[in-house]
């Protein structure tokens, strides 16, 4: 079995000048990120992209333009637009694209691709192998709708994709984000892994604060999908509105039409008309959200590692979620939150009920997050060790 780094904080400054700690050569290193859509390079790799240039390297990402090409520019990332189909997979449409990502690849001349997500890493890692890329970190930050839908597509097609990553990992490097992931990834004898928890959280953006009075307001704070437990949700906030708990249910969130898994527009206002659930949509003004709520819910099926988790435990909150890969890899049970079996809205409407009556061990839990956030997954920290994985591959 192969075995997997953990990274840890070394020799390169991500808050450093542009000095060119990364290499002596004179020359600036290239590196390109291959993100399917620019909210999510935005939400989640800026910061990354931003330190990279201060650590030496010449820095651009292929992306979808949508709504953040302007924000993206200001900070000094080059944008290479790029169309990536999330909703499936077609052979024709696929290389074509493949084809399109060789071409760039072959015109940029990048010393390193970091592909983020599933089919990033399988599209830019073809290319990679096609247009002589020297190194390729390829970031899994979750299985997603192929490893959590129990259909007859995704089973048959979650094969198939298994046996073409087996294959593309072997000479990259491979970063992963909980340990289930990394026990999976080992299975295959890939030779290079790394443990990187997550995308990091600015703590000093999110910040604790003391519960707002009032009802209990709970949260989802997620695209509105299946595979996140939408459903779960919703049905126990049912059970708890039947047996009379005095509390507010509320949906932070869009749907994402591209997603298999993605729940309806239809299907949220019917619940909001129903009473069960509030819509608050999608918010770009997140610590806001978690100050005036006071418990967080992602009964998901599946994760990498949730951003939103660690930036609930950064705020102070306490956090429901399911005992599932990546999920568990934030919350403990009585220490920061509490976990419960995923499908069961019985279980999780009973962890829900329990915050929502206990205040004192609401607060308890959320001084011990916040402490788990700042020494574990603060954003310096995981820029910091992703960046060494840069160095270990130009090394």
């Amino acid at each position: 079995m192969c075995s997997t780094k953990t990274i840890k904080p070394s020799f390169i400054n991500a808050n450093a000048s542009n000095d060119k700690q990364i290499t002596n050569s004179g020359k600036r290193p290239s590196l390109i990120f291959f993100v399917s859509e620019d909210w999510y390079f935005y939400s989640h790799r800026l910061p990354l992209a931003k330190a990279a240039q201060n650590a030496g390297f010449d820095v651009a990402v292929i992306t979808r333009i949508n709504d953040h090409e302007n924000i993206i520019r200001q900070a000094g990332i080059r944008i290479i637009p790029f169309e990536l189909d999330r909703g499936g997979m077609n052979l024709f449409t696929d290389l074509s694209t493949i084809t399109k990502l060789i071409h760039i690849y072959k015109h940029e001349r990048p010393d390193i691709i970091h592909n983020v997500a599933l089919k990033p890493v399988m599209y830019g890692s073809i290319a990679a192998k096609f247009s002589g890329v020297p190194h390729t970190i390829n970031a899994l930050t979750g299985l997603g709708w192929l490893f959590t839908s129990q259909s007859l597509k995704a089973r048959v097609l979650s094969r198939i994709v298994i046996k073409i990553l087996r294959y593309l990992l072997k000479s990259s490097h491979v970063i992963l984000q909980n340990k289930s992931d990394v026990g999976l990834v080992n299975n295959w004898r890939i030779p290079r892994t790394y443990l990187v928890e997550g995308a990091g959280v600015d703590t000093e953006i999110y910040r604790p604060s003391s519960e707002p009075e009032g009802i209990p307001l709970v949260i989802l704070p997620a695209r509105m999908l299946w595979d996140k437990g939408v459903g779960d949700f919703v049905q126990a906030a049912k059970i708890l509105k039947n047996k009379n708990v005095e509390a507010r249910f509320i949906l932070v969130g869009s749907p994402d039409p591209k997603n298999p898994s993605s729940v309806s527009q239809k299907q949220l206002s019917d619940w909001e008309v129903e009473g069960v659930v509030e819509l608050w949509g999608h918010r770009t003004d997140m610590p806001v959200v978690f100050r005036n709520i006071h418990i967080v819910c992602l009964p998901s099926y599946r994760e990498g590692l949730p951003k939103v988790l660690i930036e609930a435990c950064a705020s102070g909150r306490p956090i429901v979620t399911t005992d599932v890969p990546g999920c568990r890899d934030i919350v403990s049970t009585k220490f920061n939150g509490l976990l419960v079996p995923p499908h069961n809205s019985e279980a999780l409407a009973q962890a829900l009920g329990r915050l929502i009556s206990d205040q004192e061990l609401r607060q308890s839990m959320g001084k011990r997050g916040r402490k788990l956030a700042t020494q574990k997954f603060s954003q310096d920290q995981i820029i910091s060790e992703t960046l060494s994985v840069y160095q270990e591959a130009l090394g």
